[in-house]
């Protein structure tokens, strides 16, 4: 089917997205041990589908097929979001898996089309971003275990970060030689991720390392080092982006000081949610005044009541993972429950940014 989706269609999928922000966050609270309610009968162990899946699958999803403008890409934010709704009700294992793997497929059909539109390393690399998030959901639907697809996820994630940004970098083109290091390093970000199936030594290490040459390179290369120097919302995209980069640095000595992802080991949970909350989340605060009005066509009027959530995120995330380190349980605990908070905040800001536009544009 040709044409566009038309903006109010797009609501119900961004909806469907926001259930399985609240579910997983609900099944990660649960994990800390605090009351939480999880809504149907999901497990505690859905947490991480929830999130990188159900929840930025349907996002990134989303957006995507906003810039494809063809109706048929919106099946995969369709299906990643049904998926998490079935992982909610609790056919996690079946149904949601073989939604959010169909929905991963559609959006690397969706990529390619935009690769072919566009040929440049910016759109390559959100096509192995697509491509890394369809393999994990292909291995996870087959049997394999959370902790061996998680590189693949995360990959999914942070190329689709890198490839985004890289796009933005044509006002400060790297150059030829900071390109070819960016190309060995996703080529190692992608190696480190299949490499977590094996059992050969120091493979759990690359991975890791990739993430750190990566965030050396985007802290180097990244615009944002002097957008900062700015006022308004342009400084505080640059603030998200700078201290996103310093929590993908430190998530990834984390997990080199590991060996890698060691599900059974203290590193595996600090170092993945430096890098999930710290870094994923603080692109999302960065990003979102400027996606949610290109998919939604509503303008989110800058605040400096923006800061609020990034704040707390940070403060929470320091508590969380030197908790998780240091073996404090209260203290990972009360930076879990903050972690939460500061989404909370997040979406709230969101919303009250939206009501007063739509009020100004009343009056």
């Amino acid at each position: 089917m040709s044409g566009d989706l038309p903006r109010p269609w797009r609501v119900p999928l961004l909806i469907l997205g926001m259930l399985s922000l609240f579910g997983g966050t609900a099944a990660g609270l649960l994990r800390l041990g605090w009351n939480a309610p999880l809504p149907g009968t999901a497990s505690v162990l859905d947490h991480g589908p929830l999130m990188i899946g159900a929840f930025f699958g349907t996002v990134i999803s989303l957006e995507r097929a906003v810039a494809l403008g063809a109706r048929w890409a919106y099946s995969a934010p369709l299906c990643a979001g049904l998926g998490g709704l079935a992982l909610l009700a609790g056919i996690g294992s079946t149904t949601g898996s073989a939604l959010l793997f169909a929905g991963s497929l559609v959006l690397l059909a969706g990529s390619l089309q935009i690769y072919r539109r566009q040929r440049a390393p910016h759109t390559l690399t959100l096509v192995l971003g697509a491509a890394s998030w369809a393999a994990g959901n292909a291995l996870w639907l087959g049997g394999s275990a959370i902790p061996a697809v998680a590189p693949l996820w995360m990959a999914f994630l942070i190329l689709t970060i890198a490839g985004e940004r890289l796009e933005l970098s044509r006002f400060l083109p790297p150059s030829p030689i900071a390109s070819n290091v960016f190309a060995g390093i996703i080529a190692l970000l992608l190696t480190g991720s299949l490499a977590a199936f094996s059992n050969l030594p120091g493979a759990g290490q690359l991975f890791p390392a990739a993430l750190l040459a990566l965030a050396v390179w985007l802290l180097k290369q990244d615009i944002a080092r002097r957008t900062v120097l700015q006022q308004g919302l342009t400084r505080f995209i640059a603030v998200c982006l700078l201290s996103g980069y310093v929590w993908l640095s430190i998530g990834a000595l984390i997990l080199l000081s590991a060996g890698g992802i060691v599900a059974s080991s203290a590193a595996y949970g600090a170092g993945l949610h430096a890098i999930l909350l710290g870094f994923v989340f603080a692109m999302v605060f960065g990003h979102a005044p400027i996606i949610f009005p290109a998919i939604l066509g509503v303008r989110l009027p800058w605040h400096p009541l923006f800061y609020m959530p990034l704040v707390v995120l940070h403060l929470s995330l320091v508590l969380r993972v030197a908790g998780t380190l240091i073996g404090a349980i209260e203290m990972r605990r009360a930076g879990g429950a903050l972690n939460a908070v500061a989404l909370a905040l997040f979406v709230l800001s969101m919303v009250v940014s939206t009501m007063r536009s739509a009020r100004a544009a009343t009056t």
